[in-house]
């Protein structure tokens, strides 16, 4: 595992009451679209395990981290969900699982923390299904004006305590082989939700 991985071990522990007010403002955007899922599912980054009340009830979920304390705060909170959920130690850059094996693959706040994107984006294309689906919640960099380069000095300091805050994921998606069939704005174009499909390339 990548030593930068460490960070996130460290803000295991804090990471819910971090994140509390985010996931109220934002569950019902992810329980819509997460509620798109069918079959096999792979959520990618799990981290504390509060995404996995937003898929609908008897979905059968792998959840991923490369985060060994962010899994074991996610083991404690299985015996509450309504889901199957098997949880596996993993970096999306080289996934352990053969190709064409998800029907849906989601991820949440995930690709502003993967060192290289295009890489990992490039494994869930290969992990995903020719007709699956694939199912983002991301905040990415704004083509504003102001709030773009705004964002872009906020990572010097923001990646080294944990998320970049100006990622393209939009491009990214693309560059890695998927076909975006939707992109919608959130919170202005900060936060998105993007759902795609493989491209033939």
């Amino acid at each position: 595992m990548n030593p930068n991985y460490a960070k996130w071990d460290f803000a295991a522990p804090l990471f819910d009451r971090v994140s509390i007010g985010f996931e109220y403002r934002y569950r019902k955007f992810k329980r819509e679209l997460f509620g798109k899922c069918r079959g096999k599912t792979l959520l990618v980054a799990v981290g504390t395990g509060n995404d996995l009340n937003c898929f609908p009830e008897n979905q059968s979920v792998v959840g991923i981290d490369f985060s060994q304390k962010m899994l074991e705060k996610t083991k404690s909170k299985l015996p509450d969900l309504p889901n199957s959920v098997d949880l596996i130690r993993a970096d999306v850059e080289t996934l352990p699982f053969p190709s064409d094996c998800f029907e849906s693959i989601v991820t949440s706040c995930t690709f502003c923390s993967v060192p290289n994107p295009i890489q990992g984006l490039k494994e869930l294309r290969r992990v995903l299904k020719p007709d699956g689906k694939l199912l983002m919640f991301e905040h990415v960099r704004s083509q504003n004006f102001l709030l773009g380069p705004m964002l872009d000095v906020m990572t010097l300091l923001t990646r080294k305590l944990g998320p970049d805050m100006n990622r393209r994921t939009g491009e990214n998606i693309q560059k890695a082989g998927f076909k975006l069939t939707r992109e919608f704005n959130i919170y202005l174009d900060l936060v998105k939700s993007f759902e795609a499909v493989k491209s033939n390339l």
